[in-house]
This record gives C-alpha cells, sequence and structure tokens, in this order.
C-alpha cells in the first residue's frame, strides 16, 4: 500500500493533524479530546487528518505539556446551609453537571466560606489542581473573586461578579424582572408595596432592589418599605415579620427570591392575613419552591439552566484557546404568573 502524501518521518503531531485537516490547532484539539463545540465537518477533517497521519495522543505527554488536571471547578463562596438549602445552587450543580458530560471533564465542588476556608479555597484553585472554574454566587469585597482572576485562572462568572472587572459572565437582568414584577403589582392597584430586598453586598440583592425602587418611583409611590434579607427561609420570615411591624398597611410585597418569598407566606398565613385578597406576594427565581406554595407564587423566572450551560460552554471555549468575546451574556427576565400575585 502506497503511504499516505500526509504520513511524516517519527511520530505525527497535533500541530500536523491541524495542518493536514485545514482546522486550528484548538479545532484539532478539542476532536482529539473528545470536545463537543467543533462542526462536523471540522470534527470530519481532523478525523481524517488522525487516520492519515496515524496519529496516536499521548496523554501523559499532552497534560505534561498543557499543565491540564482533566478538571473544572464549581465554586459557591456561601456556607454549607445555603448550598444544601436553596434549589438556586442544586439547579447550578446540576446545570454544570450535565453541561460536561461530553467534555470528559470531571467537576469539582470547592465550598469557600469567608475565612481561613476561603484561603484554602485559593491556594486550591491557583496552584494547578483545576484547569478552570465556573464561580457562582458573588459579594461585594470578595477576595476570592479577586485572586482568581489576578491569577489568570479561566473561569466564568455566574452572576456578575462586584467589585472585579472580569468580561466573562453570564447573568440575569435582574433590574428589569424586579421592575416588571413591582409593575405588575402596581397595574393590579397595589398602592403601599414593600419589599423584602436580598443583601446589599451581592449582585442579585443590589439589582433587584434597584428594579423594585424604579417602578415604584415612576408610579410616584413611596419606596421607604424596605427590609433587607439574607436569601434564606428564616430570613425571609424575619424580615416579613419587621415589615408588618413597621407598615401595618401595605398590601403587596416584593420578595428577592423565592425561598424567602415562601418563607414570607407562612408568616402571613400565622398572622392570618389572606393571599392575594389582602396582600399579593411576589417572588423570583422560578426553579422549584414557586409552585409548591400556599398559594402558589408568582414570581420573575430566570432561565438557570441555559445560563449554566452558555457559562460552561464559554468555559470549554477558553480551556481549548479558542476566541471568546470578551463580553457578558444577559439572559431577559419573564413574570411567571400564579394566584399569589
Amino acid at each position: 500500500m502506497t503511504p499516505s502524501p500526509l504520513a511524516r518521518r517519527g511520530a505525527p503531531t497535533i500541530r500536523q493533524v491541524a495542518a493536514a485537516a485545514g482546522v486550528s490547532r484548538a479545532t484539532a484539539s478539542r476532536v482529539i479530546n473528545g470536545g463537543n463545540l467543533v462542526s462536523p465537518q471540522a470534527r470530519a477533517a481532523v478525523e481524517r487528518a488522525i487516520a492519515e497521519l496515524a496519529f496516536v495522543p499521548n496523554p501523559v505527554a499532552r497534560n505534561l505539556a498543557t499543565r491540564r488536571t482533566g478538571s473544572v471547578a464549581l465554586v459557591v463562596p456561601e456556607p454549607n446551609n445555603r448550598l444544601l438549602t436553596d434549589p438556586f445552587f442544586g439547579g447550578i450543580v446540576n446545570g454544570l453537571s450535565l453541561a460536561l458530560d461530553d467534555s470528559d471533564l470531571q467537576m469539582v465542588l470547592v465550598i469557600a466560606r469567608r475565612g481561613a476556608s476561603t484561603e484554602r479555597a485559593s491556594r486550591y484553585l491557583t496552584q494547578g489542581h483545576v484547569d478552570g472554574a465556573v464561580v457562582a454566587s458573588h459579594h461585594r469585597d470578595d477576595a476570592l473573586n479577586r485572586e482568581l482572576v489576578d491569577s489568570g485562572l479561566p473561569c466564568v462568572f455566574l452572576g456578575r461578579p462586584l467589585d472585579v472587572r472580569h468580561p466573562y459572565y453570564v447573568d440575569v437582568d435582574h433590574t428589569a424582572g424586579a421592575r416588571m414584577a413591582t409593575e405588575h403589582l402596581i397595574a393590579s392597584g397595589r398602592t403601599r408595596i414593600a419589599t423584602i430586598a436580598g443583601p446589599p453586598d451581592m449582585t442579585a440583592g443590589v439589582d433587584r432592589l434597584a428594579g423594585w425602587r424604579e417602578a415604584m418611583r415612576t408610579a410616584g409611590h413611596a419606596d421607604d418599605a424596605v427590609e433587607f434579607g439574607d436569601f434564606t427561609a428564616r430570613g425571609g420570615a424575619a424580615a416579613m415579620a419587621r415589615l408588618l411591624e413597621a407598615h401595618p398597611d401595605l398590601d403587596a410585597v416584593f420578595v428577592a427570591n423565592d425561598l424567602m418569598a415562601s418563607a414570607a407566606l407562612t408568616h402571613l398565613a400565622q398572622r392570618g392575613r389572606r393571599v392575594p385578597e389582602e396582600i399579593a406576594v411576589f417572588g423570583f427565581d422560578d426553579i422549584g419552591v414557586a409552585e409548591t406554595t400556599d398559594p402558589p407564587l408568582s414570581t420573575v423566572a430566570q432561565p438557570l439552566d441555559q445560563m449554566v450551560a452558555r457559562a460552561a460552554v464559554m468555559l470549554l471555549a477558553l480551556l481549548a484557546g479558542e476566541e471568546v468575546p470578551p463580553q457578558p451574556i444577559l439572559y431577559e427576565a419573564r413574570l411567571s404568573l400564579r394566584e399569589s400575585a
């Protein structure tokens, strides 16, 4: 059999495979490593070149050359109890795991509580134990975010990070979503509308409060009925109690996440306040809790599955050395209306 004109003396390299296939080295690498972000035409060309060159990848040499570990981190800078009780984080864990199924990358969960835990997480993430990271949940003055960006570790943030300039993040338009929910309450005839806001050191807390204020001020309503929660059920119940004490005349409340809104509904029922007849309640998230409350909760829906999948696609592209536009991805929020409002 006549040797192929593409054959080379010695072991062929990935660069030769890419040249023979007429694709970039990054694309050839993705095909060889089992990546799925490659067009069928490019994949076929690379596979033909591999066969003609008799190319055999050497995983040990490749890992030594690229310093790849075959794993990426999901970083959650929150206490364990939030990770285990908030369905938002469960959705992120499940979504990222599914998004990495075809990539041959292992997801590693890193919980980074403030203090010594953050320092350990920073050392682990920046000293070559993972190839990249998706970072979820961000607080103002979060040293870990800055350290990850400064280290050069490929990372994508799920949610706009505060106090860190980084072009790669995926988020929902929290301000528009909160404004739409409040406008819905106003259009239904509610005039004394309070809010249980999220933590003021988190993007979602800041932006959702801003959206509520925009709608209230545009309508000429007072925006003084504000209590802050911590995105937990306990925090939501406590904030609802404070609102009723300070503003007994309120007829609606926009709550910055569904977990707090669920607890607010329970507290209102315990106080004998009827929903929605006396007080309408509107949440934010729509990732499972809203359908199980009594009454079912109207809420702002964010496409969490799509957001997590897009973050994974961005990270995989960065790891493959592909050109990724240095700009955030922002999804639109929409209203999911149920009986509570």
